[in-house]
């Protein structure tokens, strides 16, 4: 159980930042998406430089993850046009219902329990995903 404690104080603090930040706020979600609003995009850009330099680095300095192994982004994988219509269907998700699927845990804990209609039809997507994939071109 200690184990995992790291990891459970680590998403607690990744929480509470989301929620002070303001980036789990539909409305702030909203004016991203009407462009009215540089916010959204600041984090999410700043979380990108943010991710490459803390990539970088580890790999210079052979920093090891939880698992003993070296970081390594995978090569990409053919197919462009199967990442934009991912991406359609994620953001189109995203602008309908104001939360990608980390913050919708984030906001039971906020007392937003009507996320937990969005957190079962996604299950129900993902179970319906997970019977269907080997007939999906992939």
């Amino acid at each position: 159980m200690g184990k995992y404690l790291k990891f459970l104080t680590v998403g607690i603090v990744f929480g509470i930042v989301l929620v002070k930040s303001e980036a789990v706020s539909w409305y702030r979600i909203f004016e991203m998406f009407k462009f009215q609003s540089f916010h959204m995009y600041g984090i999410i850009g700043s979380a990108v430089v943010t991710g490459i330099i803390l990539l970088l680095v580890s790999n210079k300095m052979k920093i090891k993850n939880t698992e003993g192994t070296f970081l390594r982004v995978p090569l990409k994988e053919r197919g462009f046009i199967r990442y934009i219509l991912g991406g359609l269907i994620f953001g189109l998700g995203w602008a309908l219902c104001g939360a990608c699927p980390g913050p919708m845990y984030i906001l039971i804990g906020t007392g937003a329990f009507s996320i937990l209609i969005v957190i079962a039809a996604a299950l129900l997507g993902t179970y319906i995903y997970g019977l269907t994939k080997n007939k999906l071109p992939h």
